[in-house]
């Protein structure tokens, strides 16, 4: 398969997790993280410090100290990139790495916007964890699996959204 397939074979699966999914051209991606900051109305955002030039909107408060718990608790969301992205299974993996932040940035706000490139879709899991292997072994990287957002079942099998982490996921795909 081509890698367009598997972009949209990561967006369709992504998407049957209930996460939010909108495709973007590269060059556009400063204007919709924008956007889709202003329609949340995210005004203080949680992000980590190494976040690329052009991501971070004019008026919103950026929090980047991933340490303070309450600061993060006071964020109306959290924007990120990624480590990289499995189109089969509509998975995110975070491995702190650039523009990814500390492990607590992204489960204490329960809005949490992640940026994917294209580039960055492996179609399998073998595929992902041969890729993530050398942060793993070089930087004893933590990682972090997200499909969808927070979610967990009461007894009565119930879905309850925002238990363990963010209650919406945003994922935008850009390229």
């Amino acid at each position: 398969m081509s890698e367009t397939d598997d972009v949209g074979l990561f967006c369709e699966r992504a998407g049957e997790y209930r996460s939010a999914v909108s495709r973007v051209a590269g060059d556009e991606l400063p204007a919709a993280i924008a956007r889709a900051l202003r329609e949340r109305v995210v005004r203080r955002l949680a992000a980590p410090a190494d976040l690329p030039p052009g991501w971070a909107p004019r008026g919103v408060e950026l929090i980047t100290d991933a340490a303070d718990i309450a600061a993060l608790d006071g964020a109306d969301g959290v924007l990120t990139a990624c480590a990289l992205a499995i189109a089969e299974t509509g998975t995110i993996v975070l491995d702190g790495g650039v523009a990814q932040g500390a492990r607590a940035l992204t489960l204490v706000p329960d809005y949490h916007l992640c940026v994917v490139r294209a580039d960055q879709i492996v179609r399998s899991v073998p595929e992902a964890v041969h890729r993530l292997a050398a942060a793993v072994r070089e930087r004893r990287a933590p990682l972090t699996f997200i499909s969808g957002p927070s979610a967990t079942s009461d007894i009565e099998l119930d879905r309850v959204e925002g238990v363990h982490g963010p209650r919406t996921l945003h994922v935008l795909v850009a390229g």
